[in-house]
């Protein structure tokens, strides 16, 4: 509440102007890291927490100027899958012309590195589910911006069917052809960066969030970059710890595809780090410091270990979901949920699971087939999908044309 009470004060007093507005979003703490380590080496050196994504949301926000149109837009996109597929008839020309702009990949895209990508997501697909899914996925819940984001927008309504669209974010970026015209990656982004501009567009209508959230506006480039950290910075932080074994040129791929996924959902590129060192600079000033249970991630994180209800009434997956995000996340993030160390899970994991990559990397070293672990982890993961889908394939991503209604 202290935040609605200085809001409030600052409105009453009739301040809440240029300088107010800009008090809303100033961060606590300078931003230091250097453009210097991104891609292009050169940079602003603006704060991220001021910058968002003016070139879709002032497309975006068009669009919600007319009643009905948001959604006529999202029924024409919702075959629009495939990277090389052309887009559909009957598109507003501005909102046209903006996706066929940002579709395009940076010019900076190198094809033989994306490709080192796809060798490695081949023999360790199933160590970037687990951490995705249980690193990643619960770690959303402790990024109190991103959790009240969620929570309080469409997404927090149907979580479900957000966790589907995740899922299936984590799954194009992984997928054998992610940035090739049959891929699906390119579109993904896009599609999420418009969702994005919808929720900027959004929120901020909402009393609710506004009570809550000390920024004025959702999902600055900053946000997106903590979320990016969650992903392969989180990534490369547990493999490490796994001693999973990797050739430099399958690190160098893996980072370079998500620097080219950060460029596709509007990153500016004096943010995006060129080198996993540079990644974990910049996670440690952006991610590691703000990590803070919400009641709204509570509530979240919840949810997220309830979602095995439909197979087995959570008598069993509750406990196994609840044991890998205390074995991923730690026991400090698990103990802010009161998430239980679990009798036999927990143990379980903690003696078996290092051995277990071990095992796993010692067959590829003796000829084990990498085609042979990529056809395993791709039945699991389309397994995954189809649940979280509840078998409404393929999963649409879409601009959110409401809030969360249980908080108008």
């Amino acid at each position: 509440m202290e935040n609605l009470s200085r809001r409030t004060a600052l409105k009453g007093a009739g301040v809440l102007g240029a300088a107010g507005a800009a008090s809303l979003v100033a961060p606590a703490t300078p931003w230091t890291w250097s453009p210097a380590y991104s891609i292009p080496g050169t940079g602003t050196g603006k704060d991220p927490r001021t910058v968002w994504d003016p070139e879709a949301d002032e497309v975006i926000a068009r669009l919600f100027r007319n009643p009905g149109q948001v959604q006529r837009v999202n029924n024409l996109l919702k075959g629009w899958t495939k990277n090389s597929q052309p887009l559909p008839a009957g598109l507003p020309n501005e909102l046209r012309d903006f996706i066929e702009h940002a579709r395009r990949l940076p010019a900076w895209t190198d094809w033989d590195r994306l490709d080192a990508a796809v060798r490695f997501n081949q023999k360790r697909g199933l160590y970037l589910g687990v951490i995705y899914g249980f690193a990643s996925g619960m770690m959303s819940t402790v990024i109190p911006r991103e959790a009240r984001a969620v929570y309080y927008s469409k997404g927090g309504w149907d979580l479900k069917d957000r966790i589907s669209k995740t899922a299936k974010f984590g799954y194009d970026v992984g997928a054998l052809n992610a940035f090739r015209p049959g891929g699906e990656m390119i579109v993904t982004c896009v599609k999420t960066r418009m969702a994005h501009a919808g929720v900027r567009h959004l929120l901020p209508q909402s009393g609710h969030w506004q009570a809550v959230a000390p920024e004025s506006k959702p999902i600055s480039q900053a946000d997106i970059m903590v979320t990016w950290h969650s992903l392969p910075t989180t990534v490369m932080r547990n493999l490490r710890k796994w001693r999973v074994p990797m050739e430099n040129y399958e690190g160098n791929g893996l980072l370079h595809s998500w620097q080219v996924t950060a460029s596709l959902l509007g990153v500016h590129d004096e943010y995006i780090p060129n080198s996993w060192g540079h990644a974990e600079s910049q996670a440690r000033q952006v991610l590691d410091p703000i990590l803070a249970p919400t009641p709204e991630g509570r509530r979240l994180a919840n949810e997220l270990l309830n979602l095995g209800v439909n197979l087995d009434l959570t008598l069993l997956s509750r406990g196994v979901l609840g044991a890998l995000t205390r074995y991923v996340l730690g026991d400090k993030m698990a103990n802010w949920y009161h998430i239980p160390r679990e009798p036999v899970w927990s143990p379980l994991l903690e003696t078996a699971w290092v051995p277990f990559v071990g095992m796993r990397e010692g067959l590829l070293g003796v000829g084990v087939p990498k085609e042979t672990y990529w056809m395993f982890d791709e039945l699991l993961r389309q397994f995954v999908l189809l649940y979280m889908s509840e078998l409404r394939m393929p999963i649409s991503i879409q601009i959110p044309t409401f809030n969360n209604p249980k908080y108008k």
